[in-house]
């Protein structure tokens, strides 16, 4: 049975999407700095690429209707790279390198491992098929075609097309700024001694690797103590700042829980608690008109929660396409044996058996152990009310399409 206290996973991602602006600022960065940033504008290719017809390979380039069975041809030319090529000389062959533009006359290129030179020119070996080894005018990119579009992110092979038009600097969406907070007294930063009773605040640093991943820019990264005028007064500041506020922890129900209590009190609370294991305590809301994410306290529930929720939203909110990940349906190598209202998302991996691919799960699925994550490379969907017995398919996404 579902819990009607908790939002269904498919209805809070359809929120926060409905939720989430698109950041608006543009800046202009040089090309060698726009890996990984979001498109500014379309791209239109503003001329043929390649710009004249060229040569495949190194060989030589000729007429086929020259070709007179073993009577060789005479070389009449040399065109290398980068050379503006003379029209070919009836009769003839002109020696041509790889990339060089096809003289006038020639519709073929022979590759040279197909000659054999002689005092008399060269004797073509192979048969010939007119266009052979020839790259066309404008097969990659026709003048006037939409080669990019608004919103993509910069791979680097979109560099090398952006590259491939002549352009040096690109109009991009500027980064998502985000405030990262950490709440509870217990928590310290590794590096420093620790005293009874606290833990090193490892929550920090897997969502400032999740941000770097999605290409987010951190304006602010601080822990809140556990009183509610501190936390209200740093959200507050925050929101001043940042276009996005990501907090871990504190949105729970306990009596020292301040950011929910402060989001209601002071701000808006428009989400709170889903229906995923690990990961219930979700909240989501806003203060000072700045949006906040409020992930759950426990390590494997900040992972899997950013990765089901917060990708989405952030890639909305970059311009971005929000659409999740579509996984691959593979056996299990593990059983449930007590099916849940929440939606689980196991942390697992593939394995290879005699069968075939199977998807295994780490034997420890408490939300306090982050090495499963790091054993694992993926989570695997158990639906809710569902027991799992081996061979029984379940959907697995992949912590890289997770992330992409």
């Amino acid at each position: 049975m579902a819990n009607p206290n908790l939002a269904p996973l498919e209805d809070a991602l359809s929120h926060l999407l409905s939720e989430a602006p698109v950041v608006t600022r543009v800046e202009t960065v040089d090309l060698a700095d726009s890996l990984g940033r979001v498109l500014a504008e379309n791209h239109y290719v503003p001329a043929d690429v390649p710009p004249a017809d060229n040569s495949a390979v190194d060989g030589y380039a000729l007429r086929k209707q020259d070709l007179h069975g073993q009577q060789a041809i005479p070389v009449s030319a040399r065109i290398p790279a980068g050379a503006a090529p003379q029209a070919l000389a009836p009769g003839s062959a002109a020696r041509i390198f790889t990339g060089s533009e096809i003289p006038e006359g020639a519709d073929s290129v022979v590759m040279q491992e197909r000659v054999e030179v002689t005092d008399a020119g060269i004797v073509v070996q192979a048969e010939v098929t007119e266009g052979q080894n020839i790259r066309r005018r404008g097969q990659d990119l026709a003048r006037g075609d939409l080669a990019l579009s608004k919103g993509t992110r910069v791979r680097p092979h979109e560099m090398g097309l952006l590259a491939s038009m002549g352009i040096a600097r690109v109009a991009v969406l500027a980064r998502l700024k985000v405030a990262v907070l950490s709440t509870g007294d217990e928590l310290v930063d590794p590096g420093t001694p620790l005293a009874p009773g606290q833990i090193y605040n490892s929550n920090r640093f897997t969502v400032l690797g999740l941000l770097a991943e999605a290409g987010c820019e951190v304006v602010l990264c601080e822990t809140l103590k556990d009183q509610r005028e501190a936390t209200r007064d740093t959200l507050l500041r925050a929101a001043e700042t940042a276009d996005l506020i990501i907090t871990s922890g504190g949105v729970s129900v306990g009596e020292e829980d301040h950011v929910r209590a402060v989001l209601e009190e002071t701000g808006h609370l428009s989400l709170w608690r889903l229906a995923i294991k690990p990961g219930k305590p979700l909240a989501f809301g806003a203060i000072g008109g700045t949006q906040v994410l409020g992930l759950p306290g426990n390590p494997a529930s900040v992972l899997v929660t950013f990765l089901v929720v917060g990708m989405p939203y952030i890639r909305k909110r970059q311009g971005r396409n929000p659409a999740g990940p579509t996984g691959e349906r593979l056996p299990a190598d593990f059983s449930v044996a007590a099916p849940s209202a929440r939606r689980e998302f196991v942390r697992a991996r593939k394995e290879a058996r005699e069968s075939g691919t199977v998807v295994a799960a780490y034997p420890n699925q408490s939300s306090g152990v982050l090495s499963a994550a790091c054993w694992a490379d993926g989570l695997a969907a158990v639906p809710e009310n569902t027991t799992v017995n081996p061979g029984d398919l379940l959907t697995y996404y992949s912590f890289t399409e997770l992330l992409s």
